[in-house]
């Protein structure tokens, strides 16, 4: 088998180095930047021809699109989208390459680039069963937690609704931690008491005391702009199943107000400078 992976960007570099290490198999690398990756060899994206999987990290959907026009894969091969775009063109992939008789799995990746460097992301795929259990071991090499989410394009409505939720979740220890914060309440120790309480979460002892509460957010991270960009994605599958989602506009909101005072390449929990 000979393994094919595009994109090496913050997520994509650390998971195609895994899987170089941890597979046993061949690893064909592309990006649009020279980037060595230890065990695998550089290569274009017209080498891929001769994949029987080839793997895609990029930003987004426009990106994805592009990419996917120009491969070529051999029949009987099979392409896993790892990045975060919509379930419309998730569904329109599955399509294309089926008419190729190329398999076709949307397999999104969540958590951080830490979990990505240590192989422990949780992975949510959308793709027949037999797409999936032929792709699973792949997958193993680069996450901990594999789940199959039902067909073409559950992967990306999972992941979708995945950083929707979080999005939301910043926003609210942001802004309680302001409120603690005007009330003369030391903000270590306010994180530290709604960590023992019914608002802990996963974003609060991530987001809010790793970023937010040091004041840090470096760039090549999860952006702000790239925030917007999933929230777009999920918005648009909101308007699609006729739901109005206050929540998830309210978060757009916050972030496209830290968009525009100048944080939109830094983390995006840079949010909580502009709560007001």
């Amino acid at each position: 088998m000979s393994l094919g992976f595009v994109g090496l960007g913050v997520m994509g570099a650390p998971m195609c180095m895994n899987l170089a290490a941890k597979s046993g198999q061949p690893v064909l690398a592309v990006d649009v930047r020279e980037t060595a990756i230890p065990g695998a060899k550089g290569a274009s994206l017209g080498d891929l021809r001769q994949c029987d999987v080839a793997f895609l990290s990029l930003p987004g959907a426009a990106e994805v699109q592009a990419v996917a026009k120009e491969l070529s894969p051999r029949r009987g091969a099979c392409v896993v989208d790892l990045s975060t775009t919509t379930v419309s063109l998730a569904r329109s992939l599955h399509e294309h390459f089926g008419k190729q008789g190329v398999a076709f799995a949307d397999a999104p990746v969540a958590r951080t680039r830490e979990a990505a460097q240590k192989g422990t992301l949780s992975v949510m795929v959308g793709a027949s069963a037999g797409t999936f259990d032929r792709i699973r071991p792949l997958l193993a090499c680069m996450a901990s937690d594999i789940t199959h989410c039902g067909g073409p394009g559950a992967g990306q409505a999972m992941k979708l609704a995945n950083n929707m939720m979080l999005f939301q979740n910043v926003v609210a220890v942001a802004e309680g931690l302001a409120l603690a914060r005007h009330a003369g309440v030391d903000p270590a120790l306010a994180l530290e008491v709604l960590s023992k309480g019914s608002a802990d979460s996963f974003a609060l002892r991530n987001h809010g005391m790793k970023a937010i509460l040091p004041g840090v957010y470096p760039e090549r991270a999860f952006s702000t702009e790239y925030a917007l960009k999933d929230l777009r994605y999920a918005l648009e599958l909101a308007r699609e199943a006729g739901l109005d989602l206050t929540g998830a506009r309210n978060a757009r909101k916050l972030l496209e107000k830290s968009r525009d005072a100048g944080f939109g390449a830094e983390y995006f929990p840079a949010l909580a400078k502009v709560v007001s």
